[in-house]
C-alpha cells in the first residue's frame, strides 16, 4: 500500500522513516505537490465559458416571455418598454372568431400565431343586453390614451368613421365584437364555444359577417395553451416567480435542520437511527397526500388553470394536471417501498446506531465539523442564485420575429387609414439550435459545479477526520489548532485538480445516463410499432447497468476523497489505494458501512422531504394562487426545494458519512499495517466499538 500512514499524517514515524513526521506532520507538511493540474485548467475554463454563456443569457432573454404571450406588434404582454406601454395590459386575446376557427382547420394553412392579438387587462365577457366591442390600441385618428381606452372597456366603436365601422362590420378592424365569453387560463383568454345569443344577435342585425361557432375555437386555444413548450415555459417561468419558496425551503429551512440533525448526533446518538426512521416514513406520506390533493383525488383544492374567478360549470384542464397525477403515482410506489425497506433494516438499526457513535465521537473532539459546513453552504447559495438568474434568461432567450403566413389576415391599420393585407402576419420567438446547446451546457455546469463543491467539502472533512484518527485522538501541538483550516489549506493548495477530475468523472456519467434516457423516449414517441419483449429487457438492462456504475463511480470516488486527503496522491492513485484497501476488507466493513449509509441517506431524505412538505404549504397561500404571482403547477417548485435541500443535507451530512468512511478506512488499514492489531485507533474509537470483541468482528470478517 506503499508504507505505513502512520507515518504520512500522524506523529508516530515508523521505523525507518527520516523522522520528518516528529515535527512536521510527514507528507502533509513536506512531501506533498501539485496534483491533476491539467483539470484543474479545465475546471477554471469551463467556468470562463460558464460566464461568457450566462452572458448570452442575460444579454438576449426577458423572463416575462416565459409568463405572457405577444401581441400583433410583436410585444410581450405586460412589459412597460413595449409601443403602447403595456405594464398593466398582461392577458394576451385573440380578436378575430374566425381566425382562431380557420386556424384550426386541416385544410388551412392559417396558423394561430397569425391571428391578430392584443393585451389586455382581463378578459372581455359578452353584453347582457347587446354587442360589447374590443378595440385595436388607439392611435392614428382615434385620439384616446391608453387608460381612457382601459376605462372604457377597450371600446371606442362609437368614434369610429363610416369606413372604419364597415371594415370592423367584415372582422377586419379595428374593433372586433365579444360574441364567446373567455377565462384567463394562464394569461391567455380562453375561448368556451358556447356564442351569447344576444350578442350574436345583434352582431347580425349591424349587418356583422357570419361567425363560426364550431368547438374548433375552444379547441385551437386550449391546444396552444397546452402545448408541451408552452408548458415547459410555464414550470421555468414558475421558478422565478417561487423564488421566496427557495431561499426558505431549498436554502434557510435545510441549513437549520442539518445542523439540528448533527447536534442530535453529537448529543443522542442512541435515538437518533429510530427517529430517523420513524420520521422518514411520516413525511412522506405527508408529501404524497399533498401530491393527492393537487391532483384532485382528496378534497376540493384542485391545481386550478384559470387565473382569477371562474364559471363552476366550465371545466378546463391542463398538462399540470396530469403531470401532478403521474407525481402522486410515483409518490404512492415510492412510500411503499420506503415502507417497506424500513421494516426490513430494523433488526439492522442496532449496527447503524455502533456506527453513528464512532461520527459522534469524532465531532465532539473535532467541533470546528459541526460549522465547517456552512462555509462551501454559503458559496452554492451565492452559485445557485446567479445559475437560476441566468437559466431564466437561457430560457427565455431568442429573437422576435415576423411570422411567414399565406392566410388572409387583413386588418384595418389605424396609422394608413386603410385595410392592410401585406403586413398583417403575427410574431414568434423563434430558437436557434446554439440556445438548446447553451441550455444544456447550462445545466451540465450546475451539476459539474455543484460535485466539485460537494467534492471539495468531503475532502476537507476526510482530511481532519485522518488527522483525529492518526494521532490517537489526541490534538497535539503537531497538529494544527484547528484540522479543519489545515486540511482546507492542503485541499486548496495541492488537490484541487484531483476533486475537478472525480467531480468530472460523476458528472459525464450522469449526462451520459440522461442522454441515453431522453433519446430513449424520443424514439419511444416517434415509433408507432409496439416496444418487443426483447426490446424492453434490453432498455431496462441498460438503465440497469448505467445505474450500478453510477452508484459504484461515486462510492470509488468518495474514498478517493478520502485517500487524496490522507495521502496527497492524485486521483487516479488515490482511487487504486481505495479500491484495493475496499477490496481487502469487504467483509470487515461491508455490513457496518452499507447499514450506516442507509440510515444517513434516511435522514438526507428527512430533510428533503420535509423542505418539499413546507414549500407545499407556502404555495398553497394566496399569494401564489392568484395574480402575478399564480404558479402555473406546484410541481417544480416543490421538485427544486427537494433537490435544493437534499444537497443542502449532504453538505452537512456528509460530516456524519466521511467521519464514519474515513474512520473505518483508515482502521483497515491501520490494521493491515500492523497484522490485525490496529495500534493508531484512540480509545474513543474501541469504546464505541465496544472492545475487543467488536474489533475483531471488524477485522476478521463474519
Amino acid at each position: 500500500m506503499g508504507g505505513p500512514l502512520g507515518a504520512i499524517i500522524g506523529r508516530y514515524p515508523t521505523a525507518g522513516s527520516d523522522g520528518e513526521g516528529q515535527v512536521g506532520g510527514g507528507i502533509i507538511r513536506h512531501n506533498r505537490k501539485c496534483r491533476d493540474l491539467v483539470f484543474l485548467v479545465v475546471f477554471i475554463a469551463f467556468w470562463v465559458a460558464m460566464i461568457v454563456n450566462s452572458s448570452f443569457g442575460f444579454n438576449q432573454g426577458n423572463p416575462l416571455r416565459l409568463t405572457y404571450g405577444l401581441d400583433y406588434k410583436g410585444n410581450i404582454c405586460g412589459n412597460r418598454h413595449g409601443d403602447p406601454d403595456l405594464r398593466e395590459l398582461e392577458v394576451k386575446y385573440w380578436m378575430n372568431p374566425n381566425q382562431v376557427y380557420l386556424s384550426g382547420l386541416k385544410s388551412s394553412h392559417f396558423n394561430l400565431a397569425d391571428a391578430r392579438t392584443i393585451c389586455l387587462m382581463e378578459c372581455p365577457i359578452p353584453a347582457e343586453d347587446g354587442v360589447n366591442f374590443v378595440c385595436d390600441y388607439p392611435e392614428g385618428d382615434i385620439h384616446l390614451s391608453v387608460d381612457d381606452w382601459i376605462d372604457r372597456d377597450y371600446d371606442y366603436f362609437e368614434f369610429l368613421t363610416p369606413e372604419m365601422r364597415n371594415s370592423s362590420l367584415q372582422l377586419q378592424g379595428p374593433c372586433y365584437p365579444v360574441i364567446f365569453p373567455s377565462v384567463n387560463v394562464f394569461w391567455s383568454c380562453q375561448y368556451i364555444a358556447r356564442a351569447s345569443n344576444v350578442s350574436l344577435r345583434h352582431w347580425q342585425q349591424m349587418g356583422g359577417v357570419s361567425i363560426d361557432e364550431n368547438i374548433l375555437i375552444d379547441k385551437n386555444i386550449h391546444r396552444a395553451i397546452n402545448s408541451r413548450s408552452a408548458v415547459l415555459k410555464r414550470y421555468v417561468a414558475d421558478i422565478g416567480k417561487s423564488w421566496p419558496v427557495l431561499i426558505v425551503c431549498g436554502g434557510i429551512l435545510p441549513l437549520f435542520l442539518s445542523v439540528i440533525w448533527l447536534l442530535m448526533i453529537r448529543h443522542f446518538v442512541a435515538g437518533m437511527t429510530w427517529i430517523t426512521v420513524i420520521l422518514f416514513n411520516a413525511l412522506i406520506i405527508s408529501v404524497t397526500m399533498f401530491y393527492y390533493t393537487k391532483a384532485g383525488w382528496i378534497g376540493n383544492d384542485a391545481l386550478s388553470v384559470v387565473i382569477g374567478e371562474t364559471d363552476p360549470y366550465v371545466n378546463i384542464s391542463g398538462r399540470e394536471i396530469n403531470h401532478l397525477r403521474a407525481a402522486a403515482v410515483l409518490m404512492t410506489i415510492i412510500m411503499i417501498v420506503a415502507f417497506l425497506s424500513s421494516i426490513a433494516i430494523i433488526r439492522r438499526i442496532l449496527i447503524a446506531t455502533s456506527v453513528l457513535k464512532v461520527a459522534a465521537k469524532v465531532i465532539g473532539e473535532v467541533q470546528a465539523l459541526i460549522i465547517f459546513p456552512i462555509l462551501p453552504y454559503i458559496i452554492l447559495a451565492i452559485f445557485y442564485m446567479f445559475w437560476f438568474s441566468a437559466a431564466l434568461h437561457l430560457f427565455s432567450s431568442g429573437q422576435i420575429l415576423r411570422n411567414d403566413c399565406n392566410g388572409n389576415c387583413c386588418s384595418y391599420d389605424l396609422k394608413t387609414n386603410r385595410v392592410n393585407c401585406e403586413s398583417c402576419c403575427g410574431y414568434s420567438i423563434h430558437y436557434t439550435p446554439h440556445i438548446g446547446i447553451s441550455i444544456l451546457f447550462h445545466l451540465f455546469g450546475c451539476y459539474w459545479a455543484t460535485q466539485f463543491i460537494i467534492a471539495c467539502s468531503s475532502t476537507i472533512i476526510a482530511g481532519s477526520v485522518a488527522s483525529y484518527y492518526w494521532t490517537r485522538g489526541e490534538i497535539s501541538p503537531e497538529i494544527p489548532f484547528l484540522p479543519v483550516f489545515s486540511s482546507m489549506k492542503r485541499l486548496l493548495r495541492y488537490s484541487l485538480g484531483s476533486v475537478a477530475l472525480g467531480s468530472l468523472i460523476v458528472s459525464i456519467v450522469e449526462w451520459v445516463r440522461f442522454i441515453l434516457e431522453s433519446l430513449r423516449r424520443r424514439l419511444k414517441l416517434t415509433d408507432t410499432a409496439p416496444e418487443s419483449c426483447m426490446g424492453k429487457m434490453m432498455s431496462s438492462s441498460s438503465q440497469c447497468c448505467l445505474g450500478c456504475i453510477d452508484w459504484t463511480i461515486k462510492s470509488v470516488n468518495r474514498n478517493a476523497y478520502i485517500m487524496i486527503a490522507i495521502t496527497g496522491k492524485g486521483f487516479c492513485k488515490a482511487s487504486t489505494i481505495a479500491t484495493g484497501l475496499i477490496m481487502n476488507n469487504i467483509l470487515r466493513i461491508g455490513k457496518v458501512n452499507v447499514i450506516g449509509d442507509v440510515i444517513l441517506f434516511l435522514g438526507k431524505l428527512c430533510v428533503s422531504l420535509f423542505c418539499a412538505l413546507f414549500a407545499f404549504l407556502m404555495l398553497d397561500t394566496h399569494k401564489y394562487k392568484s395574480s402575478h404571482n399564480k404558479i402555473s403547477s406546484p410541481l417544480f417548485p416543490v421538485l427544486v426545494s427537494w433537490g435544493l435541500g437534499y444537497i443542502v443535507a449532504t453538505l452537512f451530512f456528509a460530516v456524519v458519512e466521511m467521519s464514519i468512511d474515513t474512520i473505518i478506512l483508515s482502521f483497515c488499514q491501520d490494521a493491515e499495517e500492523h497484522q490485525g492489531n490496529a495500534q493508531y485507533a484512540p480509545p474513543l474509537l474501541m469504546e464505541t466499538l465496544d472492545g475487543q470483541g467488536e474489533m475483531q468482528r471488524l477485522t476478521q470478517g463474519s
